[in-house]
């Protein structure tokens, strides 16, 4: 990956609905713009999402969406659903004066990427996407009900602690409940249930970073927020509209052993996606601080500078 850079710009764009996103930009302006979504959703961008990309060849935006990262307010729900983040992002293209762009994405980033693309396939360059998350209601119940839990028994009864034995039926709607809720310890304790949950899964080797309560609250209630309501999209409705991304190049990263959003996942869109290229990664999890899927990554950005005009 490249060497850690500055933004040569930060800013607070007022998208509406009360609204103020935080956006940045990093690389040489007039080069090749690509925009990076962030997981989650609500997890908020980072400086690593800016070393996938040469600085001198790229011009690079990264943003934090609705009421994640530092974009204000924090946590919030209201007015926060696919909709809202998909014309967030014209407005962000449109604030910036970029035609069209490279979309790079993982996890909940692959999927909006994906869904803007099929909106707006006159916009998008390319798509570079890492994890693929294809938002159907067995993909959200494999990591959150049944699937993972089996694989980390261990970490999965610590899932649980916070959930009384009669409200685990339905875990997405019993941490609803206490995200949502007014009795702060609960909030709190789930926050961080979830989040350490997600965190000890993505990657092969889990190693504790510490505990970040402001970053778990907002994660786990927007994202709970989302899979509560299936991501608001129709069943299959990735897979649905894949057609509509022909003629897009499109390069799929996707680590072998990814139990967050399992391998199968991005072998569907690329089977729906026949032009797209997929790069499964053999010793590699779900998340982009993997050693296997940054260098995949960084393979991909560099062939498309010489590829994209």
């Amino acid at each position: 990956m490249y060497p850690k850079i500055l933004p040569f710009s930060s800013e607070h764009l007022d998208v509406g609905d009360g609204h103020s996103l935080y956006v940045e930009q990093t690389g040489t302006p007039g080069k090749l713009p690509v925009v990076v979504l962030h997981g989650g959703p609500g997890a908020g961008s980072t400086p690593l999402l800016r070393r996938f990309f040469n600085p001198e060849a790229y011009h690079i935006v990264v943003f934090d969406q609705r009421g994640a990262g530092q974009s204000r307010p924090a946590a919030s729900l209201e007015a926060n659903t696919t909709a809202h983040l998909l014309a967030d992002l014209e407005k962000i293209r449109q604030h910036l004066d970029i035609d069209r762009w490279v979309v790079f994405g993982g996890s909940w980033g692959s999927s909006l990427a994906l869904l803007y693309a099929q909106a707006h396939p006159e916009r998008v360059l390319a798509l570079v996407l890492r994890g693929i998350f294809l938002c159907r209601p067995q993909d959200i119940a494999w990591f959150y009900q049944h699937g993972t839990g089996r694989l980390f028994p261990d970490y999965w009864a610590d899932f649980l602690a916070p959930i009384p034995e009669a409200e685990r039926d339905d875990l997405i709607a019993a941490y609803h409940r206490r995200l949502t809720g007014d009795d702060e310890i609960a909030r709190m304790r789930a926050a961080m249930a979830w989040t350490q949950w997600e965190m000890r899964t993505s990657v092969l080797q889990y190693s504790s970073t510490g505990d970040d309560l402001h970053h778990a609250l907002n994660m786990a209630r927007i994202e709970c927020h989302y899979f509560i309501n299936d991501c608001f999209l129709r069943p299959n409705q990735i897979l649905d509209e894949a057609h509509r991304l022909e003629g897009i190049p499109g390069y799929i990263v996707h680590g072998r052993y990814d139990v967050i959003c399992p391998l199968d996942q991005a072998w569907r869109l690329h089977q729906a996606w026949p032009s797209s290229q997929l790069t499964v990664v053999p010793t590699a999890g779900h998340s982009a601080t993997e050693a296997g899927i940054g260098k995949a990554l960084v393979r991909i950005t560099d062939r498309l500078v010489g590829t994209l005009r």
